[in-house]
């Protein structure tokens, strides 16, 4: 194992493995699991089938995944090196839950997005990659996830393993450029041998890099928003404060920070009903005073009682308007195709707004990347929309803002989680 890189590793490192069907995602965290020592031996004894260990199972728990041998849910483990701490969501393939898969990305730190080498016409220096694979990696990308590295799995059961993987990543890199997508390496592996996943096979496939753990160890977490102004979503409101010594027996405004910071003194503006106040206190998750910085969780204490309810925002003084209308990408999850025309309940933060549908400007060849005009987003498309709102919402571009940039559209009679916005301009 390689040594830990000279950046902060206290924070754990939350990714993702995601791809097609059947690429070996479930098989690679449990070999992650397993030759990392993060795996009991009863719990091995447990996932046996006809005296071989069946990896899969040390993470498909659902009864439903045992049965069709495939993953539903998003299921999380963890475990640890001397170098890091990992939190691994496996993230299904199967088109019909990529909500699943969206909602996992939405808040990892990095992707390992797995290419099944035996699906490929691996002997094409000018191969295809499969449809999942491309619709996976478009959406980490567009939801920001920092760091995407690409795993070339199977590559055992192949004749000729360098060239398939020579023509592979060849494969991968024309559309990761095409895409404008980072990628911070391309790695071949075998989840059912272990090649290359823990420990590295320098040589193999003609690879002298890091195995993908080692490479997992260097990657960087998230860096927390605190470069914007600060924005707050209210998402408890304490209205008999627990320790009135500290509070002088105002209510206390609990979220998490989710761009700049908080302490006392700041002026803020409430988001909607537009009254300011000046903040009193700030306490942390254990009710000790002082600055709270973003993605941590804080109590506020403003200096007079001012209407604020859960899914309001506490934005600094000054902050731009709030917007009814705005221009988004979007990422469509329902059975049901998305037109113009319809409503939905749009969720940003903690509030609830009705959110129009005014128009499909686009929608996303995933084939070719090219934007096509369209009148609908068929299930586990990728379109541009603009939405028209019932009410402002304090909004940001989500290149800017993976939090205040992010809606999640609710159909408005199933409840069903529809789509996943993510603002691109906000009209003011």
């Amino acid at each position: 194992m390689t040594a830990p890189a000279t950046h902060d590793h206290v924070s754990a490192l939350r990714f993702i493995t995601c791809g097609s069907v059947d690429d070996g995602k479930s098989t690679l965290i449990g070999r992650l699991l397993v030759d990392s020592k993060s795996v009991l031996q009863d719990q091995l004894a447990g996932v046996q089938r006809a005296g071989e260990t069946d990896l899969a199972l040390l993470t498909d728990g659902l009864s439903a995944e045992r049965e069709q041998g495939i993953t539903i849910d998003v299921a999380y483990r963890y475990f640890a090196t001397p170098g890091r701490k990992f939190i691994i969501g496996d993230a299904p393939g199967h088109e019909q839950y990529t909500r699943n898969m969206v909602t996992a990305a939405s808040s990892a730190d990095a992707a390992v997005v797995l290419v099944d080498a035996t699906k490929l016409d691996w002997h094409d220096p000018a191969l295809d990659l499969l449809p999942q694979t491309r619709r996976h990696s478009l959406l980490v990308n567009l939801l920001r996830v920092p760091s995407i590295v690409f795993a070339v799995n199977k590559l055992d059961a192949v004749a000729d393993p360098s060239l398939a993987f020579d023509n592979i990543r060849a494969a991968l890199n024309r559309f990761a450029e095409a895409a404008a997508i980072p990628v911070r390496a391309v790695v071949p592996i075998s989840a059912l041998k272990g090649h290359n996943v823990v420990h590295a096979h320098p040589g193999w496939c003609g690879y002298h890099g890091l195995s993908l753990l080692q490479l997992l160890e260097q990657l960087d977490v998230a860096e927390a928003e605190t470069d914007e102004a600060l924005s707050f979503p209210v998402q408890w409101v304490e209205k008999f404060a627990a320790s009135a010594d500290t509070t002088q027996g105002r209510r206390v405004f609990w979220g998490r920070v989710a761009t700049g910071s908080v302490a006392a003194g700041q002026t803020i503006k409430v988001m909607p009903g537009g009254q300011s106040a000046t903040v009193g206190q700030v306490l942390d998750y254990v009710r000790r005073p002082g600055m709270v910085t973003a993605g941590h969780s804080a109590g506020i204490v403003l200096d007079r009682e001012v209407d604020v309810s859960r899914g309001d925002w506490l934005l600094a003084a000054g902050a731009p308007a709030s917007s009814r209308q705005l221009s988004a990408t979007v990422a469509w999850m329902d059975d049901e195709p998305l037109v113009a025309g319809r409503t939905y309940w749009a969720l940003h933060g903690h509030r609830w707004v009705k959110a129009k549908v005014q128009r499909i400007v686009h929608k996303l060849d995933i084939n070719t990347l090219v934007e096509a005009p369209a009148d609908h987003l068929e299930p586990n498309s990728i379109g541009h929309v603009d939405l028209a709102l019932q009410e402002p919402l304090a909004t940001l571009p989500y290149l800017r803002s993976r939090i205040r940039g992010s809606l999640v559209l609710v159909d408005t009679a199933s409840h069903k989680t529809s789509g996943a916005a993510l603002v691109r301009t906000v009209v003011q």
